[in-house]
């Protein structure tokens, strides 16, 4: 894969989660801070963005989202599942309920 194409599927990737947030936020701002890890104020500036604005974020060349979690037993508990797979999951959001959001520094 070459840089044009990994660019390409960053904002691809950007672009698809940037809208996926602004729908979620929409339909139900408590749960989709919940579901994406973010603060109120940052729902409340994706929720406001433009459609142009989207375009252009979704164009820079880094990833906008990232790993919820550091935690390597979170990531096993959603992946390596033996025994009761919505036990293991809810569980992990247990976790992940206890991290605070992300801050822009």
């Amino acid at each position: 894969m070459n840089t044009n194409d990994m660019m390409a599927e960053i904002r691809d990737a950007n672009l698809s989660y940037l809208m996926l947030a602004q729908q979620m936020i929409r339909s139900d701002k408590a749960t989709a801070i919940f579901r994406l890890g973010i603060s109120d104020e940052i729902a409340d500036l994706i929720q406001g963005l433009s459609n142009a604005q989207i375009l252009k974020l979704a164009g820079t060349n880094m990833m906008l989202t990232r790993f919820r979690f550091d935690d390597g037993a979170i990531l096993g508990m959603l992946t390596n599942y033996n025994k009761d797979k919505g036990l293991a999951q809810s569980h992990a959001a247990i976790l992940m309920a206890c991290q605070p959001v992300e801050q822009i520094s």
